[in-house]
């Protein structure tokens, strides 16, 4: 029996398929705007939303991601009257399940939640795996998502694309697919194809013979050699040239090759891992990038969100950062003032992960021997980006005729989901630390919270209980 949700604006549908499933012998509950979907999803643990894209206070589509972030990560059905291409595209990369057209029949509204649940199961009665994540942090959902991608591709040998932002911190993600593989115990070997020239990038792979040319005083191993038995990483493959794509694919179809000047061929048995800041479809398009070489790349393909788009993830980002430079620079912990996290937060950092923590470096510098961190510590583009953000969030009350100000006819989505979130969080918190019997070490056995997130959240609701 599966927990169902059905969030439509339309009463009649959404009674419709509430009966329909119940019939099947689940359980089904309707909701009839975004603003109540959130309310309910966050007090109770479903499996499936079905979730309409034109309700009355907002978009179904951009409210994916929130869904998906309550507890039990429910699987997505998006459906809508007016179905299009950009939209299918939106909605299964913000992780929906699938995406159908109303109105279908019955049928066709059932056949996703079968295999979404079927999924399901599967996915529950899957051994539990500790996967190595050195240096990568974070716990958005999106970051998630990318870890359970990780733990897939390292559990077979399919080449694997891994797309992002400069930034983003591909390299640590192609890392942990390869120290979560059998290849673990061999070589990691790393090609950053941007620096590879047209004359030096075939010696660099292939490797040569002494007096192969001129300047080859002695043999040298390609790497591709080095990586036999490991994975071979291509850092921003879109720069390979192209003259040298050619003779790649044939390395990768027959795992072999010959260095310059030889005349023996060479057997290399490597997992391909590739990374890109580019759209390679859009340069292969423009003829730059061979069509077959990216189909053999994308076996296997992992979209690292840029870090504006997983903000939950910048605090333990600075925390984990602040705390190695502290280690690194044998200077006690600073403290942290809120407006400077909240300003870490609200920046949409375009550099991504390098940037913050290139950022902090020079935070550090700047507060030197002062015991905390302030807003002043950052560097002023970053404070006066976030003065101007914080105008433009505020606009000034235009005067209407009797020369009042006017208020807002209706509340943004955002509002209205943080609105949501909060009071059932309240509600969770304090029935927890209830039954509980307000013993912290109890209340973080039964909710799964770490102490430290549980005191954070008590704090922010202004919630106490004395431990014992």
């Amino acid at each position: 029996m599966a927990n169902i949700l059905i969030i439509d604006d339309d009463k009649t549908f959404c009674d419709l398929l509430c009966r329909t499933f119940k019939e099947m012998g689940h359980e089904a509950t309707p909701a009839y705007t975004l603003t109540e979907g959130f309310g309910v999803v966050y007090s109770g643990l479903f499996d499936v939303i079905y979730l309409d894209v034109g309700m009355p206070d907002g978009d179904g589509l951009e409210a994916i991601a929130s869904f998906r972030a309550s507890r039990t990560s429910p699987e997505i059905i998006i459906m809508t009257g007016q179905a299009n291409h950009d939209g299918a595209e939106l909605a299964i990369r913000s992780g929906a399940w699938d995406y159908i057209k109303k109105p279908s029949s019955i049928n066709m509204m059932i056949l996703p939640l079968v295999r979404a649940l079927q999924y399901r199961e599967i996915k529950m009665t899957k051994p539990a795996v500790a996967l190595k994540r050195d240096g990568i942090i974070g716990s958005s959902l999106e970051m998630q998502t990318c870890l359970d991608q990780v733990a897939q591709a390292a559990s077979s040998d399919a080449s694997v694309l891994i797309v992002g932002e400069t930034g983003t911190g591909k390299e640590l993600l192609a890392w942990a697919v390869h120290s979560n593989s059998s290849r673990a115990e061999n070589n990691f070997v790393v090609v950053d194809c941007a620096a590879l020239t047209d004359t030096l990038v075939e010696s660099m792979l292939f490797g040569y013979e002494k007096g192969s040319f001129t300047g080859a005083d002695r043999s040298r191993d390609g790497l591709i050699g080095q990586a036999d038995g490991g994975t071979l990483f291509l850092d921003e493959v879109g720069e390979l040239p192209l003259s040298t794509q050619k003779a790649f694919l044939r390395v990768l179809q027959e795992r072999s090759f010959r260095p310059l000047g030889s005349k023996q061929v060479i057997k290399s048995d490597f997992r391909l891992i590739a990374a890109t800041n580019r759209n390679l479809d859009q340069i292969a398009r423009g003829g730059l990038f061979r069509n077959d070489l990216l189909f053999r790349l994308r076996s296997f393909v992992i979209e690292l969100a840029p870090l504006r788009n997983r903000r939950e993830d910048i605090r333990e980002l600075a925390m984990y950062y602040l705390a190695k430079l502290c280690e690194r620079y044998k200077t006690g912990v600073k403290g942290l003032s809120p407006e400077f996290l909240e300003a870490l937060m609200q920046f949409d950092w375009p550099g991504n992960v390098r940037e913050l923590f290139n950022t902090l470096e020079r935070v550090m510098a700047v507060a030197d021997h002062e015991s905390a961190l302030f807003l002043k510590h950052l560097p002023t583009h970053i404070r006066v980006k976030i003065a101007q953000n914080s105008i433009g969030k505020e606009p000034p009350a235009k005067a209407n005729s009797e020369g009042e100000a006017d208020s807002p006819s209706f509340p943004s989505l955002q509002a209205l989901r943080d609105a949501a979130i909060s009071r059932v969080e309240r509600e969770y918190l304090q029935n927890l630390m209830s039954v509980a019997g307000d013993k912290i070490t109890e209340a973080c056995r039964l909710s799964g919270l770490s102490r430290s997130r549980l005191y954070e959240l008590l704090k922010k609701y202004d919630i106490s209980g004395p431990e014992k």
